[in-house]
């Protein structure tokens, strides 16, 4: 992508994602999992600022939902994608001011921190003119985790190795979703290190062929019967009163429930949008309104705001 520098604040709205399959393999020498997944990017959205300032160093401001829980210091992902660019193209950081607001749930299994980190690749390549092509920004955001090329890329994508090797999916129609968010958040590391305590030898690497069939040319009641993530297992041990959750959605209506990532938001895949908004009247009602929000995917992933 070639970059040109229109002011010194630069603003992108980044996706949440949704793991509509997650094939998780045993623990490697290099202390990752390796996965094989089908990621739909949702209508749930990050947004990032980055402006130039006088001030010294990175700055980072957070606002919006759960931001008393996310790192203002270098554990920022956006901090360390910032860096990480500016190291490779040898530009000075002083003076850089960073703003997220979240709309993206703090450690809800719908990668927040990946999110932020691809919007800071993309804004900081704008904000400092950088001659930089898609494949070059995704490379980098493979260095800061699993899932920041695929917060670049969006839509709905196959992703192997390390989840940072994606295969575009083409698919039919837009999916309508309703989420419930954890009343508070899940650790990944710790859902992992349960996973080795309870798989140690994983689980087999593979996509459903049910569920490609389904994305590419099924109707969504095929889908919801493909949805699978070995996570959840673990996630659920953890946390069992998200089986109370995941039981309720489909008892009000929804097609099928599966727990986000590593959890613990709760997606729920519904028939149309119509049955959507049912769905989330139904959950509304027994649970607090600002844990219910609905969603469509897929959508496309870290976009330039005006």
């Amino acid at each position: 992508m070639v970059s040109q520098v229109v002011s010194n604040r630069v603003s992108v709205r980044v996706p949440a994602k949704i793991n509509l399959a997650l094939a998780v393999g045993a623990r490697a020498d290099d202390g990752y999992h390796p996965l094989t997944t089908v990621f739909e990017a949702v209508s749930l959205f990050d947004e990032l600022q980055v402006e130039a300032t006088d001030s010294a160093g990175i700055s980072v401001k957070v606002t919006g939902l759960g931001a008393e829980h996310v790192p203002t210091d270098p554990r920022n992902l956006a901090v360390q994608a910032a860096q990480l660019l500016a190291d490779t193209f040898e530009i000075d950081t002083d003076g850089l001011a960073i703003t997220i607001r979240k709309g993206i749930p703090v450690s809800g299994g719908m990668a927040g921190g990946s999110a932020d980190a691809a919007g800071a690749l993309l804004a900081c390549s704008v904000l400092w003119d950088i001659d930089i092509d898609a494949d070059e920004i995704r490379a980098l955001a493979a260095e800061l985790g699993s899932d920041v090329p695929f917060a670049l890329l969006g839509g709905t994508a196959i992703g192997t190795g390390r989840g940072t090797e994606l295969v575009p999916v083409l698919n039919r129609g837009r999916r309508h979703w309703v989420l419930v968010f954890g009343e508070s958040g899940l650790s990944t590391a710790e859902v992992y290190r349960r996973f080795d305590e309870l798989r140690p030898d994983g689980c087999e690497l593979e996509v459903p062929d049910d569920l490609m069939a389904a994305l590419t040319a099924g109707p969504v009641t095929k889908l919801a019967d493909s949805l699978r993530n070995d996570l959840a297992e673990v996630a659920l041990d953890l946390r069992p009163e998200l089986a109370d959750t995941l039981a309720e959605g489909v008892d009000v209506g929804a097609l099928a429930g599966l727990l986000s990532g590593s959890g613990p938001t709760c997606a729920f895949l519904c028939a149309d949008e119509s049955a959507a908004i049912d769905v989330s009247g139904r959950l509304s009602r027994s649970l607090p309104p600002d844990r219910v929000r609905r969603v469509t995917g897929p959508v496309p992933g870290a976009r330039l705001l005006g």
